[in-house]
């Protein structure tokens, strides 16, 4: 039953008309010429290799992480949106 029900949803499938997407191809582009290839070793080989220190991450992270807190609670104290418009707000949500 499985079997007939797939073949059958596979036939459908292939029956729908899909779209005519040569026609989204700009004009220029379908002018330009192939980009060159080039071997992808000598652009490795050019690159320094990153090496870090996982203390100076972590401890940059953490760095971060307590400047977004800070920032994160001055600017809860500032009121950006008075009582009466919060409380409509909030009864408007709830």
């Amino acid at each position: 039953m499985r079997a007939v029900l797939c073949l059958t949803l596979f036939c459908l499938g292939a029956c729908t008309q899909f779209p005519d997407l040569d026609a989204t191809i700009p004009p220029q582009a379908e002018a330009a010429d192939f980009p060159d290839l080039v071997p992808l070793a000598p652009l490795l080989a050019g690159r320094d290799a990153v090496v870090r220190n996982p203390v100076e991450v972590s401890d940059n992270l953490s760095g971060r992480v307590n400047a977004l807190k800070a920032r994160a609670r001055a600017l809860q104290q500032h009121a950006i949106v008075d009582g009466a418009t919060r409380a409509r707000l909030q009864a408007a949500l709830g």
